[in-house]
């Protein structure tokens, strides 16, 4: 019964194992044109019903409130696309001198380079407790934000320009994280009674969509032919795990190389946040108890 409570308890930790184990034995279901048509149930149903999701669980106050937190904002956009480019451009003038390969490096400095994840983003941080609608918020601002800024960054480190299709990722990021956001939040005003008394499992439908997202991000992952390195190079870029990479180097002969970072930072980031969501969970939940013993009583 304590083994059966445990995986109760623990049921999204299972759910990854799980995920990357059928990932593992049969790859090409959930590959990009197999059975599930992750390019569609992924992209654009599984990032709707995320967003629509939090639309539906969250008070219109706390989302317009979260608008006026500028300093948060500003810190964010900054650090991710600011310093971090600089940082791993600065990091990577390090590895230069090792005997990895070039193109892994422009492949790194293309992860750094790119904006912040959208789905996985507002998951963990739902799942740890945090400003969900912070994170909204600072998720489609910045994947927006990217659509500009990430090829000047390509450009101004690496030297690759193109021409980016800005109105069909527009439409698309419009599509998938604006419009369900908006829908959520027309529904829950007619039911909102309904969900206060009810109080339905959000957190769980959004955990259970990200298991799908890490299920088929393992697919691709597994499924590459590209992905064979040295040794040495495969590690350096396991430790460091740092659409529109294939837009900036269409054609080019390296892209597979380039590719690698990207495919392995993917499945990296969701299976390390999705197990440090208890860890920071817990430390959340001690620090909102010391403040409230902290405060001094009206």
């Amino acid at each position: 019964m304590r083994l059966l409570e445990r995986v109760r308890k623990e049921w999204f930790m299972v759910g990854i194992v799980l995920a990357i184990a059928g990932a593992k034995l049969k790859p090409s279901v959930g590959v990009n044109g197999g059975p599930l048509k992750p390019e569609i149930t992924v992209s654009y149903i599984a990032v709707a019903t995320i967003f629509f999701n939090s639309g539906l669980s969250l008070k219109t106050e706390e989302l317009t409130s979260a608008l006026v937190h500028i300093k948060l904002h500003l810190f964010i956009q900054i650090f991710t696309l600011v310093f971090f480019p600089a940082a791993i451009w600065l990091f990577l003038q390090l590895l230069s001198i090792t005997s990895i390969n070039e193109w892994l490096l422009k492949g790194l400095q293309t992860v750094g380079c790119m904006p912040p994840p959208v789905s996985s983003a507002v998951i963990l941080t739902k799942a740890v407790g945090g400003n969900e609608a912070a994170a909204i918020f600072n998720s489609a601002f910045g994947s927006f934000l990217g659509i500009v800024i990430t090829p000047l960054l390509l450009l101004l480190f690496l030297g690759s320009s193109s021409t980016v299709p800005f109105t069909s990722i527009f439409s698309q990021l419009f599509m998938t994280v604006v419009v369900p956001l908006i829908i959520g939040q027309i529904v829950r005003r007619y039911i909102k009674d309904w969900l206060e008394r009810k109080k339905p499992p959000f957190g769980a439908i959004s955990s259970s969509v990200l298991l799908m997202i890490i299920y088929t991000t393992f697919c691709d992952t597994f499924s590459n032919p590209h992905i064979d390195l040295d040794k040495f190079s495969l590690v350096l870029i396991l430790f460091i795990r740092i659409p529109m990479l294939k837009i900036v180097f269409a054609g080019h002969e390296h892209l597979s190389l380039i590719s690698v970072p990207l495919l392995i930072y993917h499945p990296a980031q969701i299976l390390l946040g999705s197990v440090l969501v208890p860890t920071i969970k817990s430390w959340m939940v001690s620090r909102q108890k010391g403040v409230k013993l902290t405060r001094p009583p009206v």
